[in-house]
């Protein structure tokens, strides 16, 4: 009977024995995942290793793991930036590709491109004139894509009682616009239509916010502006049109970054340009909807920003011989007038 007890009891210690075993294996591989799972989540933008994403399929299908880069955009109120960036989704796709996204708003295109010249932001969108003054000045910018012309979205605005009836009523008149942004040509083009000289006007350099205050006080005669100040300031004041681009000028967007990052951050440029052309083709379908969508953000009303939206055209463009020739005869017609103090050639800002 001793005998058989002592054999009973010897079993059961070797279950007990192996249990523990078992029970200690398992705590350790658990502490290993564990261990495992606080290291990743500790360093969640450091970029795995081709070895480790080909080993692990879970690896790649987690972008969030490898966003170690950033794209700074630059955006103005209005334009197609700026209804992408308020839609949404851009954030998403450039994880695919390790980016995350920092956004800077800008009064006007020319203080945009003094930010990508001093290194601020990466890439953002201005009108026609902005990067013929900034490359004038030495900015390294190159040119990356353009809207469609809308020559509707611009315009020059006088007092809706206003004694100034024609063009050529302007002459010894204060006239308002931001230095260097695309209504500049638009001024330049109509003047030379109307019979008179840039030097027959007085040009007072205000950035929108000031020169609408400007302009409703009558410290100025009329105003140069684009949209959507241009609706917003109409359907307030009741302002009067005195001529808008339509015959004149285009009136591109034009995208522009640093050579050095269209160089190495390609694929961010190619995602966010496939972003705005599906944001485009979704706002040129739903304009009352984008009107809806910006009005919070950019604090205007949603009749301006209708009104604003129907003068202006969507997508993306590449940069062709015939942009550059007519971004060319715009600069040219500055260094005449001594707007920029150097000849400029825009191939010098073009991607080869």
């Amino acid at each position: 009977m001793k005998s058989n007890n002592r054999k009973r009891n010897k079993a059961i210690n070797g279950v007990i024995a192996l249990g523990l075993v078992f029970a200690l294996t398992l705590l350790s591989a658990c502490g290993s995942n564990n261990s495992n799972n606080k290291a990743s989540s500790a360093s969640p933008s450091k970029e795995a290793s081709p070895s480790a994403v080909a080993a692990s399929p879970s690896a790649a299908v987690s972008p969030s793991v490898a966003v170690n880069k950033t794209i700074r955009i630059g955006y103005q109120k209005y334009a197609s930036i700026n209804i992408l960036k308020e839609k949404g989704g851009l954030e998403e796709k450039l994880k695919e590709v390790g980016y995350k996204v920092e956004w800077t708003q800008f009064p006007g295109g020319p203080q945009l491109l003094e930010a990508v010249n001093v290194g601020s932001i990466d890439i953002g969108n201005v009108g026609e004139a902005p990067p013929i003054f900034a490359q004038a000045a030495g900015t390294p910018l190159v040119y990356v894509g353009h809207s469609p012309a809308s020559p509707k979205a611009e315009a020059i605005l006088v007092p809706e009682n206003s004694p100034i009836k024609t063009g050529a009523d302007l002459k010894g008149k204060k006239v308002a616009l931001n230095k260097g942004s695309n209504v500049h040509y638009l001024l330049v083009k109509y003047l030379e239509k109307v019979g008179l000289k840039y030097s027959d006007i007085n040009v007072v350099f205000l950035p929108p916010a000031d020169a609408r205050a400007a302009f409703e006080s009558g410290n100025v005669d009329a105003w140069v502006i684009w949209e959507p100040f241009y609706s917003a300031a109409q359907l307030a004041t009741k302002a009067r049109v005195l001529a808008d681009g339509e015959g004149l000028v285009d009136n591109y967007e034009f995208y522009l970054t640093t050579r050095k990052f269209a160089e190495n951050d390609k694929a961010a440029i190619d995602v966010l340009f496939e972003q705005l052309k599906e944001s485009d083709q979704w706002a040129k379908d739903n304009l009352n909807d984008v009107a809806k969508l910006l009005a919070p953000a950019l604090n205007l009303d949603v009749p301006s920003l209708e009104q604003a939206l129907s003068h202006r055209n969507f997508g993306i463009e590449p940069i062709t011989d015939d942009i550059i020739a007519a971004q060319q005869k715009i600069a040219d017609a500055f260094f005449e007038l001594k707007l920029i103090p150097t000849a400029i050639d825009i191939n010098d800002a073009i991607l080869k």
